[in-house]
């Protein structure tokens, strides 16, 4: 036998003995490592607090605000926000909340031109100038009204079914915008969709009524009309 065949050989049967002793130590390792994942993953998850029922999901509700045009020059605009937090009951007459975070909204964004039905997109600068009169001290005011608030809020079944043919409901309660409160009714329906409540529904307010002056400009040739209509797009936590 050539000597380098006889190394080899060797040199193999070493290797392999060697294996043998080093893999149960390794099995056991990844097993143990494994078992640590699986338990750290476990009590985060215990650890977790769930989503207590009647707790709307803030990451997924939107609002979305139809802004017709007044003027000949102008264009109908849409505006998507968020919700900073919320709670609605179906159950027991206990009363909910919505609380709007005025920051967040956003005019003619693709998504709300596409929910509220609106043709064609708005460019990027137009955004912007339409976003800078809305929010600033002239209208919506966010620095010093950085919320509205739709509170007191009671959900009663009306025995009807929407045009979606889901049952319809009443959310009743108090709208507070820009520190004036007004009593209110939203027409809405529901659907139960994915393990939640999806809440649909719109009420129609006058910028007045809340001392907000509509936008205008070039003698009304630009403009907003005094009333919006305000659509919620809700999901909330069902209740057991």
């Amino acid at each position: 036998m050539h000597p380098f065949q006889h190394a080899n050989k060797s040199h193999g049967t070493v290797a392999s003995r060697a294996y043998q002793r080093f893999y149960p130590c390794t099995r056991r390792l990844a097993l143990s490592l494994l078992f640590c994942f699986v338990l750290c993953i476990a009590c985060n998850a215990i650890g977790q607090e769930r989503p207590a029922p009647g707790s709307v999901n803030t990451e997924h509700s939107r609002v979305f605000i139809f802004v017709d045009k007044t003027g000949v020059v102008g264009h109908q605009h849409s505006v998507e926000g968020k919700l900073s937090s919320g709670s609605l009951f179906l159950k027991d007459g206990k009363e909910g909340s919505l609380v709007f975070n005025m920051t967040s909204f956003d005019a003619d964004t693709p998504k709300g031109r596409k929910y509220l039905g609106l043709e064609g997109t708005t460019d990027e600068p137009t955004r912007q100038k339409v976003n800078a009169n809305m929010l600033g001290a002239e209208i919506l005011n966010v620095k010093k009204y950085p919320s509205a608030k739709f509170e007191h809020v009671k959900v009663v079944a009306k025995n009807s079914k929407s045009k979606r043919q889901l049952p319809e409901y009443s959310l009743v309660g108090d709208f507070t915008l820009h520190e004036k409160t007004r009593r209110i009714e939203i027409v809405c329906d529901l659907e139960e969709k994915d393990g939640w409540h999806h809440i649909r529904g719109g009420f129609k307010i006058l910028q007045s009524d809340y001392g907000i002056k509509p936008f205008s400009k070039m003698l009304g040739a630009v403009g907003v009309t005094d009333e919006l209509t305000i659509y919620g797009d809700v999901w909330v936590v069902p209740e057991s």
